[in-house]
């Protein structure tokens, strides 16, 4: 659940929260990203207890993490995992909060976007990589960079793809090369009918693009 982005501004403000969760649980997600940061992309806790409170799927908190009180501030609103930015991050700081996220028994999708920082992922031994095709410099979108940066991956890895998934055949492409999950944003709340375009994704309607 995304309200709004720097990059297209506000997202469906008509909606509430509450509806757009079971939408997508209707449609057949597997789970739930909230964001919860506030700034840039207009989110809060309140969002993600409100998730809580409509829907059983996994939630992950989608936020800048940058210290550990803000893990037990998604524990406590009921998160079941945490994004870790490896390029908002020192080394030293991600092992710290990945050891922290574990020892709360929250899961950790530990996010990258360049080579270099996949091997910072690597050495803190992260078991969910997600890889980010938006470049958070320039806002600019390139679903290669998965590919390109999923060689490198080893094996026994999750592996996510967030960002620029629109299109069902995108989804089964990144299966074929071992990708494990997506995360899609804003595609689903852009869409007319989100249950719709979620099932769409997931391979339970038409197989027509989405948007």
């Amino acid at each position: 659940h995304k309200r709004r982005s720097p990059s297209a501004g506000a997202i469906r403000a008509d909606a509430t929260l509450e509806d757009v969760v079971r939408a997508y649980e209707r449609g057949g997600a597997a789970a739930l990203s909230i964001l919860t940061e506030e700034a840039h992309f207009g989110g809060s806790l309140a969002d993600l207890r409100e998730a809580r409170a409509a829907s059983d799927l996994p939630i992950l908190r989608k936020d800048f993490t940058i210290d550990p009180y803000m893990l037990f501030e998604a524990k406590a609103a009921g998160a079941d995992a945490v994004l870790l930015v490896v390029g908002s991050l020192r080394e030293s700081e991600l092992d710290e909060l990945y050891a922290t996220a574990r020892s709360l028994d929250l899961d950790a999708v530990i996010e990258i976007s360049r080579p270099g920082e996949l091997d910072t992922a690597l050495r803190v031994d992260a078991d969910v990589i997600g890889i980010n095709n938006r470049d958070l410099e320039d806002f600019t979108v390139d679903i290669t960079r998965t590919f390109e940066l999923l060689a490198d991956v080893p094996a026994g890895k999750t592996v996510v793809s967030e960002s620029g998934i629109v299109y069902r055949e995108q989804i089964e492409e990144l299966e074929r090369v071992g990708v494990d999950a997506v995360l899609v944003g804003e595609t689903v709340m852009r869409a007319s009918d989100p249950e719709e375009a979620v099932r769409l994704l997931v391979g339970g309607g038409d197989p027509s693009p989405t948007a």
